[in-house]
C-alpha cells in the first residue's frame, strides 16, 4: 500500500507546476482547521482558501446538506429542471445583490463563460464590429489554465508549449489605472480584473484603483468583470473584496468557496441586462447546477448570509496581520492582503518560499509558497484564536532571524 501510495506522489510531482506544486502530505482525513496524514500526525491547515475550503473542512452543515441531497437525486439530464436549481441561484443573486446566476462547476469554467458572455454583449449590445471585440486583463493574474485563459498570461510557466493563442486580449499593468486608460477604448468589451492578486503573492491595488476601474469602464461603456473566486465569499472580511471599495462589477466569477470543500462549485452572476445576452441553448454545462452542487451550495449562502464569516475573518485577519506585521525586518519584507488572507514576502537572504513551506509541514502547519519568495496564509475562518496563533508562532519560527 505504502509502494502505490508512492507511485501517485510521484505521478504528481511529474505534471505539477511549481505554483500547484503538492507538498509531500497524504492527507486521510480532516476537520475544522486540521488534516491528518496516512501516519496519524496532524497538521493545521493554513491555506485553505487555496484549497477552498474557507469554512473548514467537513462543517457539520455542509456535510449534512450534502447527504440528505444524495439520498434524493444527485444529477438529472440537462432537458429537466429540478427542485435545488432555482432557490440556489435566487439565493445567490439575493446573497450577491446581482440578479441573474449562471451555474459552473470550475473557476475556470467561470471565467470562460464570462469571457463568452462579456464578447456576446459587445456585439449585440454595444455595438462593436464582430470578432474584434477586446478585454483587458491585468499583468500577473491567475485566472485559470485553459488555453483561452493562459493566452492572457504573463506567467511563462502557464503560457510555455501551448500556443498558438487566444486573440482579443490586452494586457496591462495591474494597480496601474493609467495603463489602464490609454489600453481600453471603443472596442473594449470588458475590463477582467481580481480584486486581489492571490497567485501573485496577495497583491492589494492602490486606494482608488478599483473605483477608477468602474470609472473607465463606465466612461468607455465596457464591462467590469470581478474574479472572485478567490478573493470573494468572506475571505477578506467582507462577502466580496470590491465591497472595500464601495465597487459594484457588472459580472463577478465565483468558486472555490461556493463549494465548501465539499465539491466543485462554481457561477457568474450579474445583472440582466449582461447575463441576459445568453438564450436558451446558447450556453451551457453538463453538471454545472447540478441537485447535489446547488443543495452544498446553497447551505454555503446560508452560512454566509448570517455575516458571521464575514465578521470572523475580520477580526481574526486584522490579529493575523498584526501579528505578521511585527515580524518585517526580522525576516520578513513585507505583509500584504486583508481579512483571513496574507501574503508573507520573505526578506533576501532567508529561505525559499518552497523550503520555508516545508519546513512549516515539518513543525505540523502547511502553508503554500508562490513565485518563489511568498508564503500565502489563508487559514480556514472556522479557526479559533489559539490556532491562529500556533501557525503564526511556527512562521516567526522558520522566517525570522
Amino acid at each position: 500500500m505504502q509502494e502505490r501510495t508512492a507511485d501517485f506522489i510521484a505521478s504528481d510531482e511529474q505534471w505539477s507546476t511549481h505554483n500547484y506544486h503538492p507538498l509531500p502530505v497524504v492527507i486521510a482525513s480532516a476537520e475544522g482547521a486540521w488534516v491528518t496524514d496516512v501516519d496519524g500526525r496532524r497538521y493545521l491547515d493554513f491555506l485553505a482558501g487555496y484549497s477552498a475550503l474557507n469554512f473548514g473542512h467537513r462543517h457539520p452543515a455542509l456535510v449534512a446538506a450534502a447527504v440528505e441531497q444524495l439520498g434524493k437525486v444527485t444529477l438529472t439530464s440537462r432537458a429537466f429542471h429540478h427542485d435545488q436549481l432555482g432557490a440556489f441561484c435566487r439565493e445567490l443573486a439575493e446573497l450577491t445583490g446581482t440578479e441573474m446566476v449562471l451555474p459552473m462547476n470550475s473557476g475556470a469554467e467561470a471565467v470562460e463563460s464570462a469571457i463568452k458572455v462579456a464578447r456576446k454583449w459587445a456585439y449585440r449590445v454595444k455595438g462593436v464590429p464582430e470578432d474584434t471585440a477586446e478585454i483587458v486583463v491585468a499583468g500577473s493574474n491567475f485566472h485559470g489554465r485553459t488555453i483561452t485563459i493562459v493566452s492572457f498570461s504573463t506567467d511563462p510557466v502557464a503560457r510555455a508549449d501551448y500556443g498558438p493563442f487566444t486573440p482579443g486580449f490586452d494586457i496591462v499593468k495591474y494597480g496601474d489605472a493609467q495603463a489602464l486608460e490609454a489600453a481600453i477604448g471603443p472596442r473594449t468589451a470588458a475590463v477582467l480584473v481580481e480584486p486581489i492578486q492571490g497567485e501573485a503573492g496577495v497583491l492589494v491595488p492602490p486606494a482608488g484603483y478599483l473605483a477608477e476601474v468602474r470609472r473607465l469602464c463606465d466612461e468607455h461603456g465596457a464591462l467590469l468583470i470581478a474574479d472572485e473566486i478567490q478573493s470573494g465569499l468572506a475571505r477578506t472580511g467582507s462577502l466580496l473584496a470590491l465591497d472595500h471599495e464601495g465597487v459594484r462589477a457588472d459580472l463577478y466569477t465565483l468558486g472555490k468557496a461556493l463549494g465548501g470543500g465539499i465539491l466543485p462549485v462554481s457561477a457568474v452572476v450579474g445583472s440582466r441586462a449582461v447575463l441576459g445576452v445568453l438564450k436558451p441553448g446558447e450556453h451551457g454545462s453538463t453538471f454545472g447546477g447540478n441537485p447535489l452542487a446547488c443543495a452544498v451550495g446553497r447551505a454555503v449562502i446560508r452560512l454566509l448570509a448570517t455575516g458571521e464569516y464575514q465578521n470572523r475573518s475580520a477580526e481574526f485577519g486584522a490579529h493575523l496581520h498584526a501579528r505578521l506585521t511585527e515580524l518585517i525586518g526580522r525576516g520578513v519584507a513585507e505583509v500584504r492582503g486583508r481579512g483571513l488572507w496574507a501574503g508573507v514576502e520573505i526578506s533576501p537572504g532567508g529561505p525559499a518560499g518552497r523550503e520555508a513551506s516545508e519546513a512549516l509541514m515539518a513543525r505540523g502547519v502547511l502553508c503554500k509558497e508562490t513565485h518563489d519568495t511568498t508564503l500565502r496564509v489563508a487559514p480556514p475562518l472556522v479557526i479559533s484564536r489559539e490556532d491562529l496563533d500556533q501557525g503564526i508562532d511556527a512562521i516567526a519560527e522558520v522566517v525570522c532571524r
